[in-house]
């Protein structure tokens, strides 16, 4: 296993976190612990939607992991858009109580990155896959398998944030891009790929198994 090595809360939050506990501390010492409660229990979801715990990452080349927390919306056979090829499709929808860091389901090359301007129809719906605000990565795996990966903004998530670039090296499990509020994440894997994952599992970004490469 790769042992992960990311604060517990996500630096995407650090800036909302302290902002709203400092509106619960103010209105708690001006107006009373009563008028301050709802600013407090803001506090408690800002604090739990931002948490971004450690995974322990499987190293076995043949997997491929999660790239988000969620539930497992759609498995099945697809075109993929980016590459124009037959894919197996996963998607994986976040709600407002998933952990919305996203990770690397491979270790491997950035080929290329698309973002697409959209909409944000809810996340959980297939057609968010085609019309809403996106992120996609084309990645070359170490064993010369191409994953693409997108980010896909929900109905409330408004901010796709990307922090790898077109060469750049990842390991399977490296956290690379956070969503916030609800969204949406779509793996394309090639057509030999056979998944373990089922629709309706929930499953750990970094931690969970979604299938296997066959050669």
């Amino acid at each position: 296993m790769i042992q992960d090595t990311h604060p517990l809360l996500a630096k995407e939050g650090w800036l909302h976190i302290a902002l709203t506990a400092f509106a619960a501390v103010m209105v708690s010492f001006y107006l009373g612990l009563w008028w301050s409660l709802p600013l407090w229990l803001a506090v408690v979801f800002v604090i739990q939607f931002f948490r971004d715990p450690k995974r322990e990452i499987p190293d076995q080349p043949e997997f491929v992991i999660a790239p988000a927390d969620g539930k497992v919306v759609f498995v099945g056979a697809t075109t993929d858009p980016y590459l124009n090829r037959n894919a197996v499709k996963i998607s994986i929808f976040m709600n407002v109580f998933s952990v919305h860091s996203n990770r690397s389901p491979v270790t491997g090359q950035v080929e290329r990155i698309w973002y697409t301007q959209g909409k944000f129809f809810n996340a959980e719906l297939d057609k968010a896959s085609e019309l809403n605000e996106r992120n996609a990565i084309w990645l070359k795996a170490e064993n010369g398998e191409d994953v693409v990966c997108v980010q896909v903004a929900g109905l409330i998530a408004r901010r796709i944030l990307c922090y790898i670039d077109t060469g750049q090296n990842v390991q399977r499990g490296q956290r690379y891009g956070f969503i916030r509020f609800g969204s949406r994440v779509d793996v394309y894997l090639p057509e030999r790929f056979r998944s373990s994952a089922r629709l309706g599992d929930w499953v750990c970004a970094g931690k969970d198994v979604l299938g296997h490469f066959v050669q």
